[in-house]
């Protein structure tokens, strides 16, 4: 077995294939989004805060999501726009494991945030009488609380594992720092970390996405006893979220295929866009689906903007 090694930085090669011309090209494009990302997420959270009618689970829920929104992305983007920038691959070992934490608590919290999300509308689909006495605005704010410090506590727990190995190396054929292959560089294997890992799996993906299919079953099997009006309206709700969870799961399963399988050939372009997909479209279309698709935030919107320009 080689000896550990003090390194004290990480080499992160997944851009280096790119030209001079793309990295400047690429860079200017991420400015962009990550600009939008930032003034539609801060937007409407500022939208929800203010406006009366938007002080319900539902939207306390959003407000919870968009703020993890500008969490994770800005875990990602600065770091990488300056990087192509200077042409800089190298970040610190310490920040390599700052952002670690940040990018995998913003999964986790991701697939908490749409479980809870998906059980507010089953309550609110499925007891409706009952749904002001079940979701009460201390209830909201637990909830909300304890998904956001249980993902810190947990994966705190499961990177602290890794704070002592020695590493046998200190390049990653990757954009930003991962876990993964993190202990990939590891001279040793450590099973408990193998172990937590895979119960960190369940208790922040298995069991979310479980949640998330009884509350749908459970709604679409309701929704069919209602008339044609409330089939629409009730499913009109869930529909952005439907489409918020299958974009964030299929942008993280794309992730991990390309991190577990890496010795697949594919266009430099193509192997940077995969992974940052899950921290780029999920931040760009949750503003745009609930923006868009909710009466309520849209009038919240209008009225805002109007009331800054004097209008009303």
């Amino acid at each position: 077995m080689e000896n550990g090694a003090n390194f004290t930085f990480i080499r992160l090669t997944g851009y280096l294939n790119l030209d001079f011309k793309m990295k400047y090209f690429l860079f200017a494009v991420l400015t962009v989004l990550y600009s939008t990302i930032i003034f539609a997420n801060s937007f409407l959270i500022g939208v929800i805060c203010l406006a009366k009618i938007l002080h319900k689970p539902m939207y306390m829920f959003l407000c919870s999501l968009f703020v993890n929104e500008l969490y994770g992305s800005t875990a990602l983007f600065p770091s990488l726009q300056v990087n192509l920038l200077l042409n800089d691959n190298t970040i610190s070992l310490v920040y390599c494991y700052l952002q670690i934490f940040c990018l995998y608590t913003y999964a986790m919290i991701e697939f908490c945030n749409l479980a809870v999300m998906s059980f507010d509308r089953y309550v609110s689909i499925c007891y409706p009488l009952q749904y002001n006495r079940i979701m009460t605005p201390v209830r909201v704010g637990l909830l909300i609380a304890l998904v956001w410090i249980y993902c810190f506590i947990q994966f705190f727990i499961f990177l602290s594992f890794n704070f002592k190995s020695q590493l046998c190396g200190n390049v990653m054929e990757k954009v930003w720092c991962d876990n993964y292959l993190l202990v990939k560089l590891a001279c040793s294997k450590s099973s408990l970390n193998n172990i937590y890992g895979i119960y960190l799996a369940v208790v922040t993906a298995v069991i979310p996405l479980a949640l998330i299919f009884y509350s749908y079953t459970r709604i679409i099997k309701i929704c069919l006893s209602f008339s044609k009006e409330a089939k629409k309206k009730a499913l009109s709700t869930c529909t952005p979220h439907i489409i918020s969870l299958l974009n964030f799961t299929l942008g993280w399963l794309f992730e991990i295929l390309q991190s577990r399988f890496d010795d697949i050939k594919m266009p430099a372009l193509i192997r940077v866009i995969i992974s940052v997909y899950f921290l780029m479209c999920q931040p760009l279309l949750n503003p745009i689906l609930y923006g868009v698709r909710l009466k309520n935030i849209r009038l919240a919107c209008k009225n805002f903007v109007l009331s800054k320009i004097g209008i009303a």
